[in-house]
């Protein structure tokens, strides 16, 4: 059962199909990602496999990071051996710098520590797959743009507001202005899931995977990709 992968957005291109169609496709390299921690039911709570992408240089890792994936001796670690209680199990790479979970409940994936995801063992070519990513950030923005206002009217007597917002609230009731209205502030780096995309190519031997279509964020953005889980 596959799982998913993490990876980079490349960019944008377009390819051929068969029949002369030009494609609009999205390049992603994804993997290798090794398998970080497995959580249990017993142990977390939960089931899930832990993955990480990129390797981070360790001078650049702190402690914590360098332990996550590797033995260090520490006064802990010697004393939780010395009282009998069972340590997890470490992967053994280098600190990464990209780590998410892909809940598996219920699902046999046969995956254990240390393993390391490759593309050719998680995707086949024409499979349908969820693309999540960190959408490009616009900082603040005004009405237009964040909600798609269409403006106050460019005619006589509308004077230098035209991309104002307008009106906000009412007037003695409820006198206030109401949870949720519309306004300017913070607009994008938010996390978009893009579902049900088709994979067009696989280039296995550089890691890059083409999807039909757009994906969030901007280039070289992490992603992470997964089986769809849309129905039909």
């Amino acid at each position: 059962m596959p799982v998913g992968l993490l990876g980079r957005k490349i960019g944008m291109t377009q390819i051929y199909e068969e029949g002369g169609v030009v494609v609009p496709v999205t390049v992603l390299e994804l993997g290798p990602c090794p398998v970080l921690q497995v959580r249990t039911q017993d142990c977390d709570g939960y089931e899930a496999v832990q993955v990480g992408f990129g390797d981070k240089p360790r001078r650049l890792a702190s402690r914590a990071e360098r332990g996550h994936v590797a033995v260090i001796s520490s006064k802990r670690r010697r004393s939780l051996r010395e009282s009998g209680v069972e340590l997890r199990e470490t992967a053994g790479c280098e600190p990464q710098r990209y780590i998410r979970e892909f809940r598996t409940d219920g699902e046999e994936h046969g995956l254990e520590v240390g393993t390391v995801l490759s593309l050719e063992s998680q995707f086949e070519l024409g499979a349908r797959v969820d693309v999540i990513g960190t959408s490009k950030g616009r900082g603040t923005a005004g009405v237009m743009k964040r909600h798609n206002f269409s403006g106050q009217r460019a005619t006589h007597g509308v004077k230098k507001v035209h991309r104002h917002g307008g009106s906000i609230g009412q007037s003695a009731d409820p006198s206030r202005v109401l949870k949720g209205t519309k306004m300017a502030g913070h607009f994008g780096a938010a996390q978009i899931t893009v579902r049900n995309l088709r994979i067009a190519r696989l280039i296995p031997e550089e890691n890059l995977m083409l999807v039909k279509g757009a994906v969030p964020g901007p280039t070289g953005g992490y992603v992470v990709v997964r089986p769809t889980n849309k129905k039909g």
